[in-house]
């Protein structure tokens, strides 16, 4: 007789720095996920993908692949089809500058049902095929088999200009509940269309709802209150944000009769999908290049030389004439690396990566000469120190750079990828087109550690095949869920 597996909960809890989980724990803030640790495996170095920014890394988490192959490149970007830049919602004046309805029909539709590869399933996609019940809270991610007309329920009347703009139905798990435009069923759980700092409550709500009345197999519970409360008031003040995280974990388990009893059905992945730094200082890349013709919001491109694309601390710059590529590329090169703030500037070169930096200039390719911690083979010429390469015995590693070779190989040949892309140097963010810069607060995107690292907590999943990875990555968790239902990957 095969054994059924138990419902699986795939929690993300946005930006969750494991410093400071280990610190809300040891102040008994976040006694869930304290047990989830005591009783499972607690991975505190799980590398997100570059950019390492929400809409890239919960394309990642939900396919399992990296932007060369999801195609989803930044927060912020320009799209060649249609000439324009796409604008996630960095910041609402950032999505303001575009156009609210335009920067909303981005993120809700366009993102999951434009953008996305559609040659790359989604877990929900996946389990579906499969007829298993899958669920999911406000995420970034949705697609799915079942369609969802728009429901709009409990939007709060000085939203409802905004929210009627959005009439067309999408496609998701079987039960979606997507701020308050969309839900598979009526509940008293209302998110005043997924406002910070009632997201987490909403998301608490929905979960202790579907877990009432057995409605899934797999959910997948966004928790994104902590991103927005470390924007704010800094990575280092997350203990709060954190409880507030547990707390509605804590909902969600009470509904099953509290944790132990939840734990005895119910498989529990908790994860991070990057980390935050603190920020002290603006860099306004548009001003930067003014020697450029940079392309405004609601510039024509005719008229523009390059587009300039910032998404906190990682940006991508994309030359609109791409016959002139050879002839600007090094110029930008040679202008970004006299900005204070820029640190790593990637692009690509004929069939190598090409990576400058105030410590010099590396390339690097697939080859045979040395092995990272995840098992691929580069060749490498040039400065290691651009990325802080240590190579000994075969193996090539980073501290300063988590899995920097695979991470920017990835990036660099995702279709949508601009010609170059920037990381920030420490304690500096790219000004976003709406003037908005989190300084006195925290951020991340770029591809240095402490934007990159995040926790990864698992209780009540057997191992991988082949054992746990020597460095877990975001990607490694949708081949965990499928293999936890018997699914190929």
């Amino acid at each position: 007789m095969t054994r059924r597996p138990k419902k699986l909960v795939l929690a993300v809890i946005d930006a969750l720095k494991p410093e400071m989980l280990d610190r809300a724990i040891e102040h008994e803030r976040a006694p869930v996920l304290a047990k989830l640790i005591e009783r499972g495996t607690y991975v505190r170095d799980c590398v997100s993908t570059f950019p390492s920014v929400t809409p890239v890394a919960a394309a990642t988490i939900a396919t399992g692949v990296g932007p060369e192959r999801h195609h989803v490149p930044s927060m912020n970007w320009y799209h060649r089809g249609e000439e324009r830049y796409v604008e996630y919602g960095s910041s609402f004046e950032a999505s303001r500058t575009f156009g609210i309805v335009s920067s909303l029909r981005d993120l809700v539709y366009n993102l999951n049902l434009a953008h996305l590869n559609r040659a790359e399933r989604t877990l929900f996609e996946h389990l579906g095929d499969a007829d298993l019940r899958s669920a999911c809270t406000t995420y970034m991610i949705y697609r799915g088999r079942k369609r969802h007309p728009i429901s709009g329920e409990g939007v709060p009347l000085r939203l409802a200009n905004v929210a009627g703009q959005f009439r067309d139905p999408v496609w998701g798990p079987d039960e979606l509940f997507y701020a308050d435009l969309f839900a598979s069923r009526t509940t008293d759980c209302r998110s005043n269309l997924g406002m910070p700092g009632l997201r987490d409550q909403h998301t608490g709500c929905v979960g202790s709802y579907l877990v009432e009345h057995d409605l899934f197999d797999f959910m997948l519970v966004s928790l994104p209150d902590n991103d927005s409360y470390s924007h704010r008031r800094g990575p280092y003040a997350q203990v709060t944000s954190i409880a507030s995280a547990d707390r509605a974990l804590e909902r969600i388990m009470h509904a099953a009769g509290g944790p132990d009893d939840f734990l005895d059905d119910h498989a529990v992945i908790v994860m991070s999908d990057h980390s935050q730094v603190a920020v002290e200082r603006r860099v306004n890349l548009a001003e930067a290049l003014s020697s450029w013709k940079v392309l405004p919001p609601d510039g024509d491109p005719a008229s523009a030389q390059i587009a300039v694309c910032p998404a906190q601390r990682s940006a991508q710059i994309y030359v609109l004439d791409r016959s002139a590529r050879r002839r600007y590329i090094p110029r930008l090169v040679r202008d970004l690396g006299g900005v204070e703030g820029v640190d790593v500037i990637a692009r690509l070169h004929r069939d190598e990566a090409v990576v400058s930096t105030p410590r010099g200039e590396l390339r690097f390719a697939p080859g045979s000469d040395l092995v990272d911690a995840r098992g691929d083979s580069w060749s490498v010429e040039g400065e290691v120190d651009a990325l802080g390469l240590e190579a000994d015995d075969g193996r090539v590693r980073s501290e300063s750079y988590p899995l920097a070779l695979g991470r920017l190989w990835s990036a660099l040949h995702g279709p949508r990828t601009g010609d170059l892309l920037i990381s920030a140097s420490s304690g500096s963010e790219f000004v976003d087109w709406g003037g908005i810069a989190h300084v006195g607060g925290g951020s991340h995107g770029a591809l240095s550690r402490g934007d990159s690292l995040g926790a990864l907590i698992t209780c009540g999943l057997d191992p991988p095949p082949g054992g746990h990875p020597q460095q877990w990555a975001i990607a490694d968790v949708a081949p965990l869920v499928l293999h936890h239902f018997s699914l190929p990957s």
